[in-house]
C-alpha cells in the first residue's frame, strides 16, 4: 500500500522506494530513512499539501506526490 493510504499515527515499514525521485531519495537517506525503516504518518495536510512523517524521533515533511511513491506495509 502507499504511504498516503495509511491511517495517522500507524507504524509501517518501508518496502519500496524505487519510484521516488532520486534527489528525494538521497535526502531521505541523509535522514536515515531507507527500505526496511519503520516510520509513521503524523499529518496529512489538506488540499494536496505535504505529509509529515516521523522516523527515528525526527519529523520530516515530504510532498504528497513523493509520499504516494513510497510503498509500505503494516508492522
Amino acid at each position: 500500500m502507499k504511504l498516503t493510504d495509511i491511517a495517522r499515527d500507524t507504524k509501517v515499514k518501508i518496502i519500496d522506494l524505487a519510484s521516488v525521485n532520486e534527489l528525494v531519495l538521497h535526502r531521505l537517506n541523509d535522514f536515515g530513512i531507507m527500505e526496511g525503516s519503520v516510520i509513521s504518518l503524523r499529518k496529512l495536510l489538506p488540499f494536496g499539501g505535504p505529509c509529515m512523517i516521523e522516523a527515528k524521533g525526527q519529523w520530516i515533511a515530504i510532498r504528497r506526490k513523493e509520499a504516494v511513491c513510497i510503498q509500505v506495509e503494516a508492522v
